[in-house]
């Protein structure tokens, strides 16, 4: 591919644009289980909210969006601060092009930063492209579940992979939001 990628925060002024991506994942796949694709308003919503604690990135191929990643809490217990559940969607024909890695590669530094210690990330299962993509980045199963979810007339298995990214001292320094870790940048 002969085009400049550039990976950028994403705003709520993205929305509807993230949405277009993460649209045909809900109504013709497993690979998500809502069942009904969310309002602009509702997307734009969860972008804020996430980016209050947590990075969202897109990937911009010729200045189109054409993936995007986020990291949101893995449990909303105390204990689990230093765990985060990630997500990631490329648009379907960009797939293949190394964005997934620039966008994952962009988060994790960031998540390090913020002194997140594991990447722990939930997929339906079977999904190869999704399942190679995780393994390529370092993430390893570490859990099978069967028949967790029906979509699409099926049931379907989920897998749970994690990626420790920080050591796991005994008294880990408290996680730093992103929204003061980018005030500072």
């Amino acid at each position: 591919m002969d085009k400049k990628i550039t990976l950028r925060l994403a705003s709520a002024s993205d929305a509807e644009r993230i949405l277009a991506i993460y649209a045909p994942y809900v109504t013709d796949t497993t690979v998500t289980f809502e069942y009904e694709v969310p309002s602009v308003q509702e997307f734009a919503f969860r972008i804020v909210n996430i980016l209050q604690k947590y990075p969202y990135y897109v990937a911009l191929v010729d200045g189109v969006i054409a993936g995007y990643c986020y990291a949101a809490p893995f449990r909303g217990r105390a204990a689990y601060d230093w765990s985060v559940e990630t997500t990631i969607y490329i648009k379907q024909d960009f797939r293949g092009y190394g964005i997934g890695s620039m966008l994952y590669s962009a988060l994790e530094a960031t998540l390090k930063t913020q002194g997140v210690l594991t990447m722990i990330s939930c997929i339906a299962y079977p999904n190869p492209p999704s399942n190679a993509f995780h393994e390529k980045m370092g993430f390893r199963k570490v859990g099978h579940f069967s028949q967790s979810g029906y979509k699409l007339g099926q049931w379907v298995d989920i897998v749970w992979l994690e990626k420790h990214i920080g050591e796991h001292d005994t008294i880990p320094s408290p996680v730093t939001p992103f929204s003061i870790l980018g005030n500072n940048k």
